[in-house]
């Protein structure tokens, strides 16, 4: 019979991650019921808060029938002094992404990216690098670094960026291996959580920013670009500008959040951004984050949620309510359709929303 596994967690690691064969239930029902446990369907995997204290408890819920294992460190990419040829070919990228209007955190990411890729082949001459050398390097990087699916992903865009854009090579020039799309499920809050997490704040800002987030289903990027003006109660909707993709689009608006906002209007007086830092301009992505990581932290919620998993459970909570696809797709901003189709699969299912063929067979 298979054993539970405990992976040594890495250093300052807040949770333990355990697996238990999906056979040994008793075992399982045992680490479900110490305290701060948490499923992690995408990883397959359980966890618990990192201590001392819980170690021990899970070594005595397995007995001696378990294993261990290290979890493998992302290990950091030395980083040197580019030369003045790497300079200017940075520069071109940037310039390049600039005159096609992508946004600064787009452009950023691009430039730390190729920076990465500079490192390697800033003594090359970059036009007479082939395909082979490039993927031999991220060869290196995924078996020294142990970097991750979407950071070689982000790096073959950097690096197909400068090749395609810059100097004009065709797109099929670099077709560079890029890892195996994963079926993941976006995670997702059950809707006790997300009301935990709502009503956590006494700060009118900090609750109206949470409130918008998941009322609305935006990204975080969306939320801090909203103005005043975007905000259409008597219509019922609030417009998106320039949302991922250069896309504008309208999204619901919920009649309790513009009471919400109401109030905090009346307490800020937004000039032009709907929510403003302290000294003017738009308000943090640092400082929403920390505002919702406060909220998760004391309400006990998923550990592993971010700023975005309000947008996955307002997607989730939709369908689970029977709203249309169509408008479900239009305030998400999707292109596609099978976009918003992968929120099928993330509604709950158990026998407390649907009922099974056999139950329905038996009543009558």
């Amino acid at each position: 019979m298979r054993q539970p596994i405990i992976f040594e967690p890495l250093k300052n690691a807040k949770r333990i991650k355990v697996y238990i064969p999906y056979e040994l239930h008793l075992i399982r029902n045992s680490f479900k019921a110490l305290n701060s446990t948490f499923w992690h369907p995408n990883q397959k995997l359980w966890s618990i808060i990192n201590s001392k204290e819980n170690l021990i408890l899970i070594k005595k819920v397995f007995h001696e029938g378990f294993t261990t294992c290290k979890e493998k460190p992302y290990v950091p990419i030395k980083t040197v002094t580019l030369n003045e040829d790497a300079m200017n070919a940075l520069y071109a990228l940037e310039k390049t992404l600039v005159l096609k209007h992508y946004s600064l955190s787009s452009i950023n990411t691009y430039k730390k990216m190729f920076t990465v890729f500079l490192t390697k082949f800033m003594n090359y001459d970059l036009k007479n690098v082939s395909k082979a050398e490039i993927e031999q390097f991220i060869f290196d990087l995924i078996k020294l670094n142990n970097i991750s699916e979407s950071y070689q992903n982000q790096l073959i865009n950097a690096v197909k960026a400068y090749y395609e854009h810059v100097l004009g090579l065709p797109r099929e020039y670099y077709d560079i291996q890029r890892p195996k799309k994963s079926n993941s499920i976006p995670n997702v809050l059950s809707q006790q959580e997300v009301l935990s997490i709502l009503q956590y704040h006494s700060n009118i800002k900090h609750k109206a920013i949470l409130w918008t987030i998941y009322s609305a289903g935006l990204r975080i990027s969306e939320l801090i670009n909203l103005r005043v003006v975007d905000i259409h109660s008597d219509e019922g909707y609030i417009f998106i500008k320039d949302s991922k993709g250069k896309k504008d689009h309208k999204t619901i608006l919920s009649k309790h959040l513009v009471d919400l906002l109401r109030k905090y209007y009346k307490v800020h007086k937004p000039s032009y951004w709907l929510f403003e830092g302290q000294t003017g301009g738009k308000y943090s992505t640092t400082s929403i984050r920390n505002v919702f990581r406060t909220a998760v932290t004391e309400t006990n919620a998923n550990p592993w949620a971010t700023v975005h998993t309000l947008r996955h459970s307002f997607a989730t909570h939709c369908i689970e309510n029977n709203i249309n696809l169509r408008h479900l797709q239009n305030m998400l901003g999707h292109n596609s359709p099978k976009t918003t189709e992968l929120y099928t699969k993330t509604i709950q299912i158990n026998n407390k929303n649907i009922s099974s063929p056999l139950d329905n067979l038996l009543k009558k």
